[in-house]
């Protein structure tokens, strides 16, 4: 039975959906799309709000959902990822010839489908909230359809991630077949009973198709074109909340479920984090297109996250919650410069490396923030990456698992020659090619100042990290 309780602890899911519902009904009555960007971030701010308000409360299960710290903790970086790119979009979609309301309904139901996955406490919500999160995505990534590109990333998206849906299924089969549960407590308890072969099979079938929604080798090579294809507000979205909401209901099933500890399943997330954490960085090294340099820059960081779900125990679930907070700031920003380069939507966005050169000498301080991303990426002392990157060491270090931490450095060194190149193309004298550039008031738009709070988020968590350890400290115990 749902009492008030559940109803308060779901009160950010609500509000999203109740948002989602506004939305369309007020593009039915009258288009306006300033006043649908505006509804639509009112609606996230309230919903943000009412997650700060309960987390005092104890963990709450519903049949189906958990609110626990990690499922709070998830939906304040959902949340916050969804604000920016709405903030990102209004000025993007401001030029953009066909309808623009619809791309906020969307995010909205994207970022609902993202709380209800970080929530799962059972297979068919975890289904449910997978697919809510991924089938806007589809028309979000292929909404400037007239782009030969878009159409082309929305259409790929959507064909992959309807294989990988199939081998979740099959997964989901295999487990039910096994024990009779759906729930995620009852399969674990049912797999510790009677572990066998087909419950590994089951749980290796869902890790393929959560590692295709994760970008982890060999399921990534969808991601570089559909970063470079899609809009940038819908590119920023899928490198950052729609990766948070999935790696969080990973790691739920790896810590719940024995079946994904065991040695043949850990063996293989081992060799799994290893091999994407080099392969995503040698592969950026050849890139002269800075979406596509992204998309493969988040293919490396989700090997180091691995690290984490390879080692389960100590400090796993504080690293993941330290590690994910400063991904999501440094991606949105370097995400956000891209978009506002791109601003207002006229044709592909500027993604080749050539439309950045010389942009310090036009625009000092979006070079700066594009700069401080790029570092904090590369994780240089004194930015967010730093903390995040010290953490994974750490872990790996605590746990004697020296392969790891082998490949964590390598790949680090890697990716230092890429972000530098980033960097310095930054400071070349300007071409005679072609080139793009932001308008000239972007500093003083919505957009351009969560950028450059974006950027000062950054060095502070960088330079003082304690409030965001001690907050992620409460979510690790809260979600135990």
């Amino acid at each position: 039975m749902l009492t008030m309780t559940h109803l308060v602890a779901l009160t950010p899911l609500i509000l999203v959906c109740i948002t989602a519902v506004a939305v369309m009904l007020g593009i039915a009555w009258q288009r306006h799309h300033a006043g649908t960007a505006i509804a639509s971030a009112a609606g996230l701010n309230i919903a943000l709000l009412s997650v700060l308000v309960i987390w005092q409360m104890g963990p709450v299960e519903t049949p189906l959902l958990v609110i626990d710290g990690l499922a709070l903790f998830a939906a304040i970086l959902i949340l916050i990822s969804t604000l920016v790119c709405v903030t990102l979009a209004h000025a993007y979609l401001e030029k953009y010839p066909g309808p623009r309301e619809e791309f906020y309904l969307l995010l909205l139901c994207a970022a609902a489908g993202g709380i209800v996955l970080a929530a799962s406490r059972h297979l068919a919500t975890l289904f449910f909230g997978l697919e809510l999160l991924s089938m806007p995505l589809y028309g979000m990534l292929a909404y400037a359809f007239r782009e030969r590109h878009s159409l082309e990333a929305g259409i790929k998206y959507l064909v992959l991630s309807a294989a990988a849906t199939a081998f979740l299924l099959f997964g989901m089969a295999l487990l039910y077949a096994q024990t009779g549960r759906l729930d995620l407590a009852g399969l674990a308890v049912a797999l510790t009973e009677d572990p066998n072969a087909w419950a590994l099979a089951g749980a290796g079938l869902m890790l393929v198709g959560l590692g295709f929604k994760l970008s982890i080798v060999p399921f990534h090579l969808w991601t570089p074109d559909v970063y470079e294809g899609g809009p940038g507000p819908a590119a920023t979205f899928l490198a950052s909340a729609s990766k948070v909401a999935v790696f969080v209901v990973l790691l739920r099933l790896v810590l719940v479920a024995p079946a994904f500890q065991g040695d043949w399943l850990h063996g293989l997330l081992a060799v799994l984090a290893v091999v994407t954490m080099l392969v995503g960085n040698l592969l950026a090294l050849a890139q002269s297109n800075l979406k596509r340099l992204l998309g493969y820059s988040s293919i490396a960081h989700f090997g180091y996250l691995m690290v984490a779900l390879v080692i389960g125990d100590g400090l796993a679930v504080e690293t993941v919650g330290v590690y994910l907070v400063t991904y999501l700031v440094t991606t949105l920003g370097a995400f956000g410069v891209v978009t506002l380069l791109s601003t207002p939507y006229s044709g592909e966005d500027a993604a080749a490396l050539h439309h950045y050169r010389g942009l310090f000498w036009r625009r000092p301080y979006l070079t700066a923030v594009l700069t401080v991303s790029m570092l904090s990426l590369a994780g240089i002392p004194f930015t967010a990456g730093f903390i995040g990157k010290f953490y994974i060491i750490a872990l790996g270090v605590e746990a004697e698992r020296w392969w790891l931490v082998g490949g964590i450095i390598m790949g680090s060194a890697i990716g230092l020659f890429y972000y530098l190149r980033v960097m310095v193309t930054l400071f070349l004298v300007e071409p005679g090619m072609q080139r793009r550039d932001a308008p000239h008031d972007w500093g003083v738009r919505a957009g351009g100042v969560v950028v450059l709070g974006l950027a000062l988020l950054v060095l502070l968590l960088g330079v003082y990290p304690s409030p965001m350890i001690e907050w992620v400290k409460l979510m690790a115990v809260a979600g135990s």
